[in-house]
C-alpha cells in the first residue's frame, strides 16, 4: 500500500505561497497576473502548475476573478473589504465582527488585521455585541487602532435573556442579564405571555432600532420562574452564544417518530460486527457515546481493530425539520455541568448512542495490523451494525489497561501498543502536542463549586485519540484520492502555518528567558513547540510559554480547499468520528456513503463550503460559551477566597494592566499598573517597565497577589500585587 507518511513538498510551501499571492493582489486590485508573472514577481521558488494552482484556489474560495486562460485578478466584492481609502486618503473600511465591553464601547474583530479595532460607545451607530458591521478606521499614532461603525450588515442576536424590571400599561421594560448588551430592549404588552414585573424571560428579538438610541421591540419566549442563581447564568451564556437549550417542537416531534428497534431490512446490507468483541470509553458523565472499538485476531495472527461510529445519518435525512435544526446548531455545546446537545435527547442519549448490551447502527472504518510489526496492511469503510460488550468510564479502562487480571486486559494492551506506535509516528512526522491543562470543578448539590482541579490525561485517553486521528486521516484521504481531476469536493478539517510576525515576536520575548527557539521553517516550529511541551509537563511558565505558543497559531476550520492541517501534520484530514455532536461528520458521514462505490459523487463545491463557514463559526461560538462557564465557576469559586494570598503567573498584558493566572486554580484576574508600587509603562503584550527603568513585568514572571474582590456579573477577579 502507498506509505501515508511521506512528506509531500507542497505541504509546506503552497500555504506560504497562498499568503504571498493573497497580499500581492489585495495591495494591487487592479492588477491583472498569471503563475509566471506572480512567480517572478514575488520570487516564488515553486514551479508554475503550483501557483497557478493557488490561483484556482483563490479563485474557487471567490477572492480572485478569472479574467482570461491564464490571468487572474482581486474580485470585486473583496476590494471594498481590503482598504477603500476615504476622500482623505487617511481611512480605511475592513469588515469585522462586534465583541462588546461592559461600558458600551467594543472591539471589532477583523480577520488579517493583528489588532483588533476599539470603537468608542459614541461611534457605535446602534451596532450590538455580536453583530457583522463595516468599520471605518481612521490613521493615527496610537498603538491600537480605533474606529467608527459605518454600517450593520448583518444582526446576529435573535434572542436575549433578562429581567423584567418594570411594567407600565402598555409594554415592559427588561433590563438585559449580559453586560455587553447595552440597548434599550421593550416588549408590548400583548407580547408579555404571562410575565410578571419582577420575572426573568428569555425574549425573541421583533424588531431592531432603525437609528442609534432606538430600543429593541421583543416578545417574551419563556418565563423563568423561581430560577437559581446557577441555572439563570448558564442559560443566559447560552443565549448570549446564540443557542437555545430546547429544540424545536417539530424536530422533537420527528425525532419521537422513529422506531426503538432495527428491521431486518436495515441490517441485511450491513457488514455483522455483533459477535466481534467491542466496547465503548468515555468520560463517567457522558450518555452519548459517538465511537465504539473493536478487536479479534485473524487466522493468520494479524490484528483487526475497528473505529465505529453512531450512524446519524441513518435518522437524520436532508430537508428534514430535524437536518434543519441541527445543521443550524452544527454542534453540542458543553457547559461546566451540562450538554445541550446538537440533537434531541431520543437521537443522541438513546437511538444514535453506542450503548453496551443492545444492536446499533454504525459507519465503521476498519483496519488490520501485521502480528509483528504493527503495521497498517488494509483498510474497510462501511455501514455495519455492532452489540458492544461494555461500557467502560476512562478511569474503568485505564485500570483494565494496568492490570494483568483486569477485563480485556489482553485487548486493550494489544490496541494500546498499535496506539502508540500511530502517536509516535505522528510527532515524527511533525505533528505539534497542543496538550494544556483543561480546568474541571466538584460540585455541590446546588452546583456551587467546592473545589478545582486539572483533568488528567492518561493512556487510555490517548489510545482513544489515536484511532479517532487515524479514522478520520484515513477517510479524507480516501475521498482525496479517489479522483483527483476534478476533485471530489469534501470537508476537510484545515489547519494553517503560525503568522510569522507572531512567531518573530514571540521568538524575540523567549530569548529574555534564555529560551533560544528556531522558528525558520515549519519543521523547525514544530520541534520547537514540542520542546515547549515537553517541559510544560513540569513547570507552570513553560505551559504559559506554550500557551502564548498556541496563540500564534492558525485556527483550525472546515473548508473544502484542503491546505493540510499543519498541526497534526496530515495532508488529508476530516472530521468522521462524532456525528451526535458534530454536523461537519454528518456531512462526512454523507459524502463518504456515496463515494464507497461507483462513479464518484461531487457535491456542489460553493454550498459546501458555505455550510463550512457556518460550521467552523458555530464551533468558536461553542468553544465561548464552554469558556464562559468555566470562568463564571472560577469567580464564584474565589469568591470564597476573597482576602486570601496565591501565587500567580503574568499571563497577559493591555495598557492599563496585567493579567495573572493563579497557579492553584486557573482563574485569571487583573491588576491595574496603579495598583503595584512601582509605575509601570506599558512596553509591549510581553513586557511593561518602571518608569525608573530598574524593574520589568514579563509575561510567564511569578507574582504573589492577594484577591480583592470578585464580580460574578462581569466574571473578572480583582487583584493587588503583595
Amino acid at each position: 500500500m502507498p506509505n501515508q507518511n511521506k512528506k509531500k513538498s507542497k505541504k509546506v510551501d503552497a500555504p506560504r505561497i497562498k499568503e504571498k499571492v493573497l497580499k500581492y493582489f489585495l495591495k494591487n486590485p487592479k492588477k491583472r497576473m498569471n503563475a509566471g508573472q506572480l512567480s517572478a514577481k514575488l520570487r516564488i521558488k515553486a514551479t508554475k502548475p503550483t501557483v497557478h494552482a493557488v490561483l484556482i484556489q483563490l479563485r474557487d474560495e471567490d477572492i480572485l476573478r478569472q479574467v482570461s486562460e491564464n490571468k487572474f485578478v482581486l474580485n470585486k466584492k473583496h476590494k471594498a473589504k481590503t482598504s477603500s481609502k476615504a476622500s482623505t486618503g487617511s481611512k480605511q473600511t475592513y469588515e469585522g465582527k462586534v465583541d462588546m465591553i461592559k461600558s458600551g464601547a467594543a472591539y471589532i474583530l477583523v480577520d488579517g488585521l493583528e489588532n483588533d479595532v476599539y470603537v468608542p460607545e459614541k461611534f457605535m451607530n446602534g451596532a450590538m455585541n455580536g453583530d457583522d458591521v463595516l468599520v471605518s478606521v481612521s490613521a493615527s499614532k496610537r498603538r491600537k487602532p480605533e474606529g467608527k461603525v459605518k454600517k450593520i450588515t448583518k444582526r446576529n442576536t435573535t434572542q436575549v435573556m433578562g429581567e423584567l424590571t418594570r411594567l407600565k400599561k402598555k409594554l415592559g421594560v427588561i433590563t438585559p442579564s449580559s453586560a455587553r448588551f447595552n440597548a434599550k430592549v421593550y416588549v408590548a404588552k400583548e407580547d408579555l405571555n404571562g410575565a410578571e414585573e419582577g420575572d426573568k424571560v428569555l425574549l425573541s428579538v421583533k424588531s431592531w432600532p432603525e437609528e442609534a438610541g432606538e430600543p429593541i421591540w421583543t416578545a417574551v419566549k419563556k418565563v423563568f420562574k423561581n430560577v437559581d442563581p446557577h441555572n439563570w447564568t448558564m442559560e443566559s451564556i447560552l443565549v448570549e452564544s446564540g443557542f437555545s437549550s430546547s429544540h424545536t417542537p417539530e424536530a422533537m416531534k420527528e425525532a419521537e417518530q422513529f422506531p426503538s428497534e432495527i428491521s431486518e431490512k436495515d441490517i441485511e446490507t450491513r457488514r455483522d460486527f455483533r459477535d466481534i468483541l467491542t466496547f465503548t470509553i468515555d468520560p463517567d458523565t457522558a450518555q452519548d457515546f459517538d465511537d465504539a472499538i473493536s478487536y479479534q485476531k485473524l487466522e493468520n495472527g494479524d490484528h483487526e481493530i475497528g473505529v465505529h461510529i453512531a450512524d446519524v445519518t441513518h435518522f437524520l435525512k436532508p430537508g428534514t425539520k430535524l437536518d434543519q435544526e441541527a445543521f443550524e446548531r452544527s454542534t453540542s455545546v458543553y457547559l461546566v455541568d451540562r450538554c445541550i446537545p446538537m440533537l434531541p435527547e431520543r437521537l443522541s442519549n438513546h437511538l444514535c448512542s453506542l450503548m453496551p448490551n443492545v444492536d446499533r447502527l454504525v459507519f465503521s472504518a476498519v483496519f488490520t495490523f501485521a502480528k509483528k510489526s504493527h503495521e497498517m496492511t488494509s483498510e474497510w469503510f462501511g455501514k455495519g451494525i455492532i452489540h458492544s460488550d461494555r461500557r467502560f468510564t476512562y478511569d474503568e479502562g485505564q485500570e483494565s489497561l494496568d492490570d494483568k487480571s483486569g477485563l480485556y486486559h489482553k485487548e486493550l494492551n494489544l490496541i494500546n501498543k498499535v496506539a502508540y506506535k500511530l502517536r509516535k509516528q505522528k510527532f515524527k512526522e511533525g505533528a505539534i502536542n497542543f496538550e494544556t491543562d483543561e480546568v474541571k470543578f466538584i460540585l455541590d448539590e446546588k452546583n456551587k463549586p467546592t473545589g478545582v482541579y486539572i483533568k488528567q490525561r492518561k493512556d487510555v485517553h490517548l489510545l482513544i485519540e489515536d484511532f479517532m486521528l487515524l479514522a478520520n486521516k484515513r477517510v479524507a484521504r480516501f475521498v482525496a484520492l479517489k479522483e483527483k481531476d476534478p476533485e471530489i469536493p469534501f470537508v476537510y478539517r484545515i489547519h494553517d502555518l503560525p503568522d510569522q510576525d507572531k512567531l518573530a515576536a514571540l521568538g524575540g520575548f523567549m530569548k529574555e528567558f534564555g529560551i533560544d527557539l528556531d522558528f525558520s521553517s515549519p519543521e523547525k516550529v514544530s520541534s520547537a513547540f514540542n520542546s515547549l511541551s515537553k517541559k510544560a509537563k513540569d513547570d507552570d511558565t513553560y505551559k504559559l510559554m506554550m500557551l502564548l505558543a498556541i496563540r500564534t497559531m492558525s485556527k483550525a476550520v472546515y473548508s473544502t480547499n484542503n491546505i493540510g492541517h499543519y498541526g497534526l501534520s496530515f495532508e488529508h484530514y476530516s472530521h468522521f468520528t462524532s456525528p451526535i455532536r458534530r454536523y461537519s461528520d454528518v456531512l462526512t458521514h454523507r459524502l463518504l456513503e456515496k463515494n464507497l462505490t461507483g462513479k464518484p459523487y461531487r457535491a456542489d463545491k460553493n454550498k459546501l463550503e458555505a455550510q463550512c463557514i457556518h460550521i467552523s463559526a458555530q464551533e468558536r461560538k461553542a468553544m465561548e460559551a464552554e469558556r464562559n462557564s468555566i470562568k463564571y465557576k472560577q469567580v464564584e469559586y474565589m469568591s470564597d477566597h476573597i482576602g486570601e494570598e496565591f501565587v500567580g503567573l503574568v499571563s497577559g498584558m493591555i495598557e492599563r494592566g496585567v493579567f495573572i493566572e493563579l497557579t492553584e486554580t486557573k482563574a485569571e484576574g487583573f491588576i491595574p499598573f496603579t495598583g503595584f508600587k512601582e509605575k509601570y509603562t506599558f512596553i509591549s503584550r510581553y513586557k511593561a517597565n518602571s518608569r525608573n527603568g530598574k524593574k520589568s513585568l514579563r509575561m510567564g514572571d511569578k507574582i504573589n497577589v492577594k484577591v480583592t474582590s470578585t464580580d460574578l456579573d462581569s466574571r473578572q477577579i480583582e487583584l493587588e500585587a503583595i
